[in-house]
């Protein structure tokens, strides 16, 4: 029986992976938990002039909006569990939280992408794999859109359109 880091954002795609560490549990192949939230820091000219408290307030009240769906699902099937909160890069967050609580494995729900829009995305899935101390197991969503599958994001392809027409 292994101990899970399962970090969740509460969207659809983490929210299958929960449903899979559930039937995993019920399986015997889990026996804890551990339920990871990373909130994104605030930009160090908000956290100068914005208090502490009221930062650590914002990501707790936040944290506890994205894990609101994975706690009910958890609950309801009685999985032992334990929430934390961190804010920081979600990456090293991930990958520092697997070795500090002693996971043996992280598992992590994604949608499913191309390689060519993953790379260009730097994908968090990606980026676990390559320095995670632990084994990583995806999960993954729903088929994402044509465009998605064998195109570049929008966004990464207008930004690509200006680097060209501005270097014309």
């Amino acid at each position: 029986m292994v101990t899970l880091l399962l970090p969740c954002d509460g969207s659809p795609s983490a929210l299958l992976a929960v449903q899979h560490a559930i039937d995993a549990f019920h399986r015997g192949d889990v026996r804890w938990v551990h339920l990871l939230n990373v909130q994104p820091p605030f930009s160090a000219h908000v956290a100068r002039h914005v208090d502490h408290e009221v930062c650590a307030e914002f990501h707790r009240e936040r944290a506890d909006e994205a894990l609101a769906g994975a706690r009910q699902l958890l609950d309801a099937a009685g999985v032992p569990y334990g929430v934390h909160i961190e804010v920081g890069d979600r990456t090293r967050s991930i990958a520092e939280a697997a070795r500090r609580l002693r996971c043996d494995r992280v598992l992590i729900g994604t949608a499913r992408k191309s390689a060519l829009v993953r790379a260009v995305e730097n994908s968090l899935t990606n980026q676990l794999l390559e320095c995670c101390p632990v084994p990583v197991e995806v999960i993954g969503g729903a088929p994402a859109g044509m465009i998605e599958r064998v195109g570049i994001p929008a966004g990464v392809g207008a930004g690509m359109a200006l680097l060209w027409a501005s270097g014309s």
